[in-house]
């Protein structure tokens, strides 16, 4: 049996107390902060995989869906049999596609309500598709295999610019332990800086902005570095 994993809030907790017993009120809020900024960072990170799996899975399905409506099945039922080997993030896409085509819905009605950004944008070039070929007479598998194939291209793409910001990702993780280092090079020294910072009211306000300034570099840093979207 799995151990249950502590929740955000809780470590977050956990670190404001550690905070306070180690430096204090200022202390207290700077860790909070830090292990906020800290939760922010990984999740931002899984969500970023989890949506390109997501679309993956979604252009998987378009494959098998294509391929049924190529063989001669109606839109439902070829959106059925994707649904039967689709990835379980992509099984209730797939379904609510063969309802909307079985009663000649609103396949964007139906396409709504996406987790993600980028799952969002790829449903609404799906059903933009589905109306256009549905309107102009299109062969519809023709369409719906342009769009898998720009998915996939997009979501390839996505991940190649991603593994070539590792680099910076790197430098800027160590340019945000430089404070730190600092520190360590000041108590060698004996300047004492966490005597001040942990035990004066100054020292307090220094050590609360200097970590509101780190999380603030972090999160900007996360952000110039993470703007991969599939549009």
């Amino acid at each position: 049996m799995r151990t249950p994993r502590p929740s955000g809030v809780t470590l977050i907790v956990a670190a404001v107390v550690a905070g306070w017993l180690a430096a204090g009120p200022g202390g207290a809020v700077a860790a909070g902060l830090l292990a906020a900024t800290a939760r922010r960072q990984l999740r931002a990170r899984t969500e970023n995989r989890e949506s390109l799996a997501a679309v993956d899975g979604l252009a998987e399905a378009l494959r098998t869906l294509v391929a049924g409506l190529r063989s001669g099945a109606h839109p439902a039922a070829a959106a059925e049999a994707a649904a039967e080997d689709a990835q379980p993030q992509t099984v209730d896409t797939m379904r609510a596609m063969a309802a909307a085509a079985r009663l000649d819905g609103d396949m964007a009605t139906a396409l709504a309500g996406a987790r993600t950004p980028a799952l969002a944008t790829a449903l609404a070039r799906i059903a933009k598709a589905w109306q256009l070929a549905q309107r102009h007479g299109l062969p519809l598998a023709d369409v719906l295999d342009a769009v898998r194939g720009d998915l996939e291209q997009r979501t390839r793409f996505a991940r190649q610019v991603l593994a070539r910001m590792t680099g910076p990702k790197s430098s800027a993780a160590a340019l945000s332990l430089l404070p730190v280092l600092g520190i360590g090079l000041g108590e060698a020294v004996g300047a004492s800086p966490l005597r001040m910072l942990t035990g004066t009211g100054p020292g307090q306000v220094l050590l609360l902005a200097g970590v509101t300034l780190l999380c603030a570099g972090v999160i900007w840093s996360g952000r110039i570095t993470s703007q991969v979207a599939l549009r």
